[in-house]
């Protein structure tokens, strides 16, 4: 058992599912701690790290990086610990959606599974936003194996080191108007969110709404973040 999971046993598991079926995410208040933070978003510059801008995907403006050779320490162990976790919240929405797939217990099976699927491209990744970057509204469920949570943090200061830069989700539910919700992430906080798409009960039983994600433009300073997803894309 690593440090890792020692803190993550620490943490009330049923609140954070129940958060999560409410409102398709929670924050994790100083889940990586200020130094692991900073240490993270040292990463942008690691030689292995390759980068895009988003303009070239049209996901808004600044750059993206990812590794190919394997994720810089130590988030490989962390995103392992953190899947066993919520391994538990993903298959109960299966459960509610009338969805007979299950996800495996550990995350090397289901990356297996990925492989099988041809989904092989990595989609965790850095990113790094300057004056008046942003990323905009998007999801990340490419693939027929789609875990439907991820995990994001903030690795450089709000309010210090960076103004602006929120990060945002909008959920729409059938016949309703989104609904925004900004999530208060300091240095070293981390948040669960839903990939793409929750159940939601309402009056007549359950049904499922979709969820997107993004980071507001950045007014001054730069923006350090983390998206850790637990599947691979085509």
């Amino acid at each position: 058992m690593t440090a890792f999971d020692t803190t993550l046993d620490r943490l009330d598991w049923a609140d954070i599912g129940r958060q999560l079926d409410a409102e398709g995410h929670t924050v994790l208040s100083g889940l990586l701690g200020t130094d692991a933070a900073r240490h993270l978003a040292q990463q942008t510059a690691a030689p292995d790290a390759t980068r895009v801008a988003l303009e070239s995907n049209e996901l808004g403006r600044g750059d993206l990086f990812y590794f190919d050779g394997g994720l810089p320490a130590p988030l490989e162990p962390w995103r392992t610990a953190l899947y066993r976790r919520l391994v538990v919240v993903a298959n109960r929405w299966n459960e509610i959606l009338g969805v007979d797939h299950r996800f495996p217990a550990e995350l090397a099976d289901f990356l297996q599974h990925n492989r099988k699927a041809g989904q092989t491209r990595p989609q965790s990744h850095l990113s790094r936003l300057g004056v008046e970057d942003h990323v905009s509204l998007h999801q990340r469920h490419d693939g027929a194996q789609v875990f439907p949570l991820q995990v994001v943090a903030v690795l450089s200061e709000p309010g210090v080191d960076f103004q602006g830069g929120e990060f945002v989700t909008t959920e729409q539910r059938p016949r309703m108007q989104s609904r925004p919700a900004v999530l208060p992430l300091g240095l070293g906080d981390a948040a669960v969110i839903a990939t793409a798409e929750r159940p939601f009960k309402g009056s007549q039983g359950y049904y499922r709404v979709n969820l997107r994600h993004a980071v507001s433009r950045v007014r001054e300073g730069e923006r350090i973040g983390l998206e850790l997803s637990f599947h691979d894309a085509p």
